[in-house]
């Protein structure tokens, strides 16, 4: 996103779960503070998930970017993935499924095994992340996004 290259998948609607690492910390004082939590497993994740590109515009507004998202009808990206299993190209059948399909998982039994609702939205966390990753990256200190 930083370096302005477009996304060219926005024609793909997928969903993905995160984690911000506020409810994680969040989750882990709560299990370790609370007796009349249930025992068991429990999936930690963000109350809502986020497709690709929203995840995408949610960094292109955070760090003051124009949103560069490209919706090439998803026949031409097949077509191009399949290129990519012959030619052995970036952008190839496997990593194409990759990109584009769901990874969701329900927090609803740690929800309401805590009887709270988790006190950071998906949002929310994303633009806390790249806010911190900014920072680091303009003090020389860490990663660009």
């Amino acid at each position: 996103v930083s370096k302005k290259i477009p996304w060219p998948l926005g024609s793909f609607h997928n969903n993905r779960s995160f984690l911000s690492i506020d409810n994680l910390c969040f989750t882990i004082a709560e299990l370790l503070t609370r007796i009349d939590v249930p025992p068991g497993i429990y999936n930690v994740s963000d109350s809502e998930s986020l497709s690709t590109t929203q995840l995408i515009s949610i960094m292109a507004d955070e760090l003051n970017i124009k949103t560069r998202i490209i919706h090439l009808p998803r026949k031409i990206i097949h077509l191009i993935a399949k290129m990519g299993d012959i030619l052995h190209l970036p952008l190839n059948s496997e990593r194409l499924k990759k990109l584009t399909e769901n990874y969701v998982v329900s927090n609803q039994k740690l929800v309401t095994a805590l009887n709270k609702s988790l006190p950071v939205s998906a949002e929310q966390g994303i633009r806390a992340t790249v806010r911190s990753f900014s920072q680091k990256s303009r003090s020389g200190n860490g990663p660009v996004l």
